[in-house]
């Protein structure tokens, strides 16, 4: 003879298990209440549901047999409901949700948590670079070293400096619009620095004007060869950009009322 029911109550198959819920009973409800694990972040039994983690998801087989991915804790219990809590069509699911639910909190380490208990594989940490590639591109096109470049890493392009290249002139720092890479000068050495790599070690020359450092060694000499074949360039001196403007200023007045003999 077939069971019988009480009309407020609905046979459900949780995972392979035939269970009796109540009436108006959830999916989530119904789990928690038979020790079935289904994750959770923004459910709690003194509120309504409102499903706004989308971590919940569950398999629901209709009458046909396709399989939709529904949220449990809004999902009302219905007779001869067949539910699962896994497979790959949940599993996917929950990761989407959490990858969404990361990128707003990367630092919650309740969500590297769930991440681990959920065997869900997490994209890499923001890295405050944008991509934009202007300090590729300046690096190139205009100082001419090519110290920087794209590479794929883990599945994601990242910005990969060439220490043998970078000449430590920070003009790539200037342009970023984020300020990832950062020029620190302390004493005589300029440290350049990609987020937690320091990718150049630079030592500073001193103004012959007024003896502060002001430029790297590798800075100076690359735009005295880039000057030297200038017909206007009869002398290099190493000025800061001070010195340089405030001695460029006197020879402009001398020109106009040269000294009395």
């Amino acid at each position: 003879m077939p069971k019988k029911t009480d009309s407020k109550q609905a046979v459900v198959h949780l995972d392979g298990r035939e269970l009796m819920a109540g009436k108006g009973q959830t999916i989530l409800e119904l789990a928690r209440g038979n020790a079935i694990h289904i994750p959770t972040l923004c459910f709690h039994p003194a509120l309504p549901p409102s499903g706004s983690c989308r971590l919940c998801a569950v398999a629901v087989e209709g009458a046909s047999g396709r399989t939709t991915v529904m949220l449990s804790c809004v999902l009302k219990a219905k007779p001869g409901m067949v539910v699962r809590t896994r497979g790959e069509d949940v599993q996917d699911a929950r990761a989407k949700a959490l990858v969404r639910l990361i990128q707003m909190a990367p630092q919650s380490q309740r969500l590297h948590r769930l991440a681990q208990e959920e065997q869900i594989a997490l994209p890499p940490a923001p890295d405050g670079c944008i991509r934009c590639r202007l300090c590729i591109r300046v690096c190139k096109e205009i100082v001419g070293q090519a110290a920087l470049r794209m590479e794929k890493h883990a599945g994601r392009m990242r910005v990969v400096p060439d220490t043998s290249r970078c000449i430590g002139c920070g003009t790539c720092a200037n342009l970023c619009p984020t300020h990832i890479i950062e020029v620190r000068d302390q004493g005589q050495l300029r440290t350049v620095r990609l987020g937690d790599v320091v990718f150049g070690r630079q030592p500073l020359e001193r103004c012959e004007g007024c003896g502060k450092y002001y430029a790297t060694e590798k800075q100076v000499h690359l735009a005295e060869k880039r000057t030297g074949p200038h017909p206007q360039v009869k002398l290099h001196h190493h000025y800061c950009p001070t010195c340089a403007k405030l001695f460029s200023d006197r020879m402009q007045v001398m020109k106009i009322r040269p000294p009395k003999r």
